[in-house]
């Protein structure tokens, strides 16, 4: 099941624009190992879903995976061969609108090889460009 919102204030949103760069969720909290965005963009939830179980395969169950972003924006469509007007589409998907700098996932309990092969399999199925980050050591 895709992820989604158990209860929103307002079913539709506005589109909105990205900006800027991420200044909170962009370091490495929770594992030893992650994955950072290197572009704007959104991520579906189906996408999420897609690079959570990528990550569990990968590492064969050993990993502690987390999931740092969740899809709480609606975006709607209007179905195929409809007429432009009679108002906005019905709700189609829910996304992640991420910025540059987010951390999307992290993987603890696994060596630097494991988790290097299965963040590779998660960056596969994300929509926009990424790369591995690490913990930066306790100062």
């Amino acid at each position: 099941m895709a992820m989604m919102p158990k209860r929103t204030k307002f079913r539709k949103q506005q589109r909105g624009r990205l900006r800027g760069h991420a200044t909170r969720g962009n370091a490495v909290s929770f594992g030893d190992f992650g994955l950072q965005a290197m572009d704007w963009g959104w991520i579906s939830g189906r996408q999420i879903e897609a690079g959570r179980i990528a990550a569990n395969r990968a590492t064969a169950g050993q990993a502690k995976i987390w999931i740092r972003i969740f899809p709480h924006k609606p975006v709607s469509a209007k179905p195929a061969e409809t007429r432009m007007g009679k108002g906005k589409g019905d709700v189609d998907r829910w996304v992640a609108p991420v910025k540059p700098g987010t951390v999307l996932f992290e993987l603890g309990g696994v060596p630097e090889d494991t988790a290097k092969l299965a963040l590779k399999r998660v960056a596969h199925k994300m929509p926009i460009k990424v790369k591995m980050v690490r913990r930066l050591p306790a100062t």
